[in-house]
């Protein structure tokens, strides 16, 4: 059986892309009049024109870092560093936050007050999940909302929910034995220990459905749960946008959520790759509370062709497939994706490069991979490799390759080196 949570998965969807685009320019002005930090970053902006993809992908990307700088540089007067529109008493924003968490960095991200705060209910619907159910949530409670995202989303449902938590295996066994919760929601590794230990205990688990997320899901593992009698499915959401793509039945990649506005952009730019290119994913959201517009959450994935052929309508993407942040280091030097666009841009005539660090420890050499319809332009070469020196300060080889040529694989630097 389907579990559609709403007619708004199953829009046409021209429908669909034209009630986001209407929606745009509202949440545009919004952050830049309740957003001290998108007041600053979107200065100039007119809003309202700021109606379509094409001129959304000429607003810079904010990426994870930019966000922990400007908290890092306002933590005192203003935690979120002014991101948030929402906040508490003796903040510049007194009023909103439900709840405050903290991610690495340290970073502090804020919930509304809003039902399914972070949109997870839709999740946890394609998972099968039923009003009823007792979900027993694995999610640490412990500062990071992972927990929160998922109760929210359980409850939005009419789930009941057991706040497991993290360890303390033999207690959750326990309370599993005693409450015979039919869902899980948590890391497919603590699942999978959970199943494990049961085995061991001659327990059988009353847990016949799971939404899994924050670590990889692969096929070896779904099936083997799948043997033990647990169909599991995941999500991909972060503490910053919530969730952005879910599984189906169909297991054919992740259908994009209803409230995000989704990019797949060249890593270290803002410029959208062409369907079916790995780059980087990118996110505006539709939450007033935290309005981030073009945030970059530093992951990689790719478009899929098609509709889910559970008649959900949305995009989907092929899933994680690897961290954008190349960044590396050459001869003392950093060098980073950026860079490589700057000199990409340089040259029409390149459509896309790479750069390839070889060689061993203190022996870096660089490659800079171009392709080109100029295959025979030795002008261009020793013109690229002037460019290369004048953006990063390091000399490099340069190679002219056929369009085509470079894998489809998101990365703008390969660190190719040995370093045993």
């Amino acid at each position: 059986m389907t579990h559609h949570l709403d007619a708004l998965e199953t829009r046409v969807p021209e429908v669909r892309e034209a009630a986001l685009m209407a929606a745009l320019p509202a949440q545009i002005a919004h952050a830049q009049q309740h957003s001290a930090a998108f007041a600053d970053i979107l200065q100039g902006v007119d809003a309202q024109a700021v109606n379509s993809r094409a001129a959304l992908a000429q607003l810079p990307v904010t990426r994870k870092y930019e966000l922990l700088e400007r908290q890092q540089a306002q933590r005192a007067q203003d935690p979120f560093g002014g991101f948030a529109s929402i906040g508490w008493k003796g903040m510049v924003r007194s009023a909103g936050v439900r709840r405050v968490y903290q991610s690495p960095g340290p970073i502090y991200e804020p919930e509304g007050h809003a039902p399914d705060y972070w949109r997870a209910a839709r999740a946890m619907a394609a998972a099968g999940f039923e009003a009823g159910d007792l979900v027993h949530n694995c999610f640490s409670y412990h500062l990071t909302p992972g927990a929160w995202i998922m109760e929210s989303g359980a409850q939005a449902l009419g789930c009941a929910v057991i706040p497991g938590g993290v360890g303390n295996t033999e207690q959750q066994l326990a309370a599993i034995a005693d409450l015979r919760p039919v869902a899980y929601s948590g890391t497919p590794s603590f699942l999978k220990i959970l199943v494990e230990k049961a085995a061991e205990a001659n327990q059988k688990l009353s847990i016949t459905k799971a939404l899994v997320s924050g670590e990889a899901f692969p096929p070896s593992l779904r099936d083997w749960l799948a043997e033990r009698g647990i169909a599991g499915y995941q999500c991909y959401a972060t503490a910053d946008v919530g969730l952005i793509a879910y599984e189906t039945q169909a297991r054919e990649g992740l259908v994009i959520d209803e409230g995000v506005i989704v990019e797949i952009v060249r890593p270290g730019t803002g410029d959208p790759v062409a369907e079916g290119e790995v780059g980087e994913v990118v996110v505006t959201v539709l939450n007033p509370d935290y309005p981030l517009i073009r945030f970059g959450t530093g992951d990689l994935s790719a478009v899929l062709p098609g509709a889910c052929p559970t008649g959900r309508t949305n995009t989907r993407i092929k899933g994680w497939m690897g961290r954008a942040d190349q960044t590396t280091k050459v001869r003392g030097m950093f060098v980073h994706p950026g860079q490589v666009a700057d000199i990409v841009k340089r040259f029409p005539e390149v459509n896309k490069a790479r750069l390839v660090v070889s060689g061993e420890m203190a022996n870096d050499q660089m490659a800079f991979k171009a392709e080109t319809h100029a295959l025979t332009d030795e002008g261009l070469k020793a013109r690229i490799a002037d460019a290369v020196r004048d953006v990063t300060k390091l000399r490099s080889d340069v190679s002219l390759m056929a369009p085509g040529s470079l894998p489809n694989d998101g990365k703008v630097i390969e660190d190719a080196r040995s370093y045993q």
